[in-house]
C-alpha cells in the first residue's frame, strides 16, 4: 500500500474540484496555525495469529492554535483479530490533519470504532486507505459530532477473493457544522462484499455530505456491494448533500444504493404523545431510534453503549 501524505495547508483542495465541491476546506482551515509534528506517529502491528481481546484505545487531542498531522497505521498479519477504538477531542481553533493506513492480511479480522468529537471551532480531516487480502474482514464504525468542518475520506481496497469491508456511522450535526464523509470502496477479487450504511442528524444551519461509491473491477465477479444513507432534518435551515455511485465492469454483482431525507414522522410522535410522553422527550426517542440501527448487530455492546450514551447526550444539549 503507497504511503499516504496530509493534506498540504499551501495547496488545499477546493470546491471546484468534483470530489470537494460540498466542502470548502479553504474558507474554514484556521490561519495562524503553528505546525506540530512531534510523538504523532502511531503504529500497530498485530503479529500472525495474535488475538487481541483487549481494546486498544488510541486518544488524540488538540489544543488552539495547532496545526497536527496525526498518522496511523495498522497492520494485521494473518489470522489476527484487533478491536480498536480512536478518540478525537480538542479545545479551541486547531487543524487536526490526518492520515490512517490499515492492512488486513489473509483471515484476519480488525474491528474499528472511531469516536470523533473535537472542538466546535475546529477542523478535522482523516484520509483513510485500507487494504483486505483474502477472506478478511474489516469494520469500522463512526461517530462524528464535532469540529466546525470534518471530512472523513475513504478509500478501500479488496484485493484478495471473499474479503469483506464494513463502514458504519451517525453523524450528528448542528449550529454552522459541516460533516462530509466521503467513501471509494473498489473491488478487485471476485466474491469479497461491501456495506456502507450511515444515519445523519441535521440541525440548525449545518451542512451533511454523504459521498458513496463501489467501483467494481471486471474481475470482481460475484460482488455484493450495498450502500445506504439516511438522513433526519430538524431545522429548516439545515442541509443534506447526498451523491451514491455504482461503477461496475463485472456481470455477475449484486449491488445496490438508496438514500433518504426527511423530516421525523409525525405518526409515531403522536402515538407517543397520546401515551403522555412529552413531546421533546418523544421526539429525542425517535431520533435516537432512527441512529441507533446502526449500531445494530455490533460486535462491541460495550462500544455500542457508549455510543448511544453519546447520542443521547447530544439529543439533550
Amino acid at each position: 500500500m503507497s504511503m499516504l501524505k496530509a493534506l498540504d495547508i499551501q495547496n488545499l483542495p477546493t470546491s471546484k474540484e468534483e470530489q470537494w465541491k460540498y466542502t470548502n476546506l479553504p474558507r474554514a482551515v484556521p490561519s495562524g496555525l503553528t505546525l506540530i509534528t512531534d510523538n504523532l506517529e502511531k503504529v500497530i502491528h498485530i503479529p500472525r495469529g495474535q488475538i487481541c481481546e483487549q481494546l486498544e484505545d488510541i486518544f488524540c487531542e488538540a489544543i488552539d492554535g495547532e496545526h497536527l498531522q496525526p498518522s496511523l497505521k495498522v497492520i494485521l498479519e494473518e489470522n489476527s483479530v484487533l478491536h480498536l477504538i480512536e478518540r478525537h477531542e480538542g479545545q479551541g481553533s486547531y487543524w487536526k490533519n490526518m492520515i490512517t493506513e490499515i492492512t488486513v492480511a489473509e483471515n484476519a479480522r480488525f474491528y474499528h470504532y472511531r469516536l470523533q468529537e473535537d472542538s466546535d471551532e475546529s477542523v478535522h480531516t482523516n484520509i483513510v486507505s485500507v487494504s483486505l487480502a483474502r477472506n478478511s474482514y474489516y469494520e469500522q464504525v463512526n461517530l462524528n459530532s464535532g469540529a466546525k468542518l470534518s471530512r472523513h475520506q475513504i478509500h478501500a481496497c479488496l484485493e484478495g477473493e471473499g474479503g469483506e469491508c464494513v463502514f458504519k456511522g451517525i453523524n450528528l450535526l448542528g449550529k454552522e457544522q459541516v460533516g462530509d464523509t466521503t467513501i471509494l470502496i473498489e473491488h478487485k477479487a471476485p466474491q469479497c462484499r461491501s456495506h456502507q450504511n450511515y444515519r445523519s442528524v441535521l440541525d440548525d444551519q449545518s451542512t451533511g455530505v454523504f459521498q458513496g461509491k463501489v467501483y467494481v473491477h471486471q474481475a470482481a465477479q460475484k460482488t455484493d456491494g450495498y450502500q445506504k444513507s439516511d438522513t433526519l432534518i430538524l431545522s429548516e435551515g439545515a442541509q443534506m448533500n447526498t451523491k451514491p455511485e455504482l461503477e461496475i465492469y463485472a456481470d455477475d454483482v449484486k449491488c445496490s444504493h438508496g438514500t433518504t431525507t426527511g423530516k421525523l414522522d409525525e405518526t409515531p410522535l403522536f402515538y407517543l404523545r397520546s401515551r403522555g410522553i412529552p413531546e421533546s422527550e418523544s421526539r429525542n426517542l425517535l431520533i435516537q431510534s432512527f441512529v441507533g440501527e446502526v449500531l445494530d448487530n455490533n460486535a462491541d455492546e460495550n462500544i455500542k453503549d457508549l455510543i448511544t450514551d453519546k447520542v443521547i447526550k447530544w439529543l439533550k444539549r
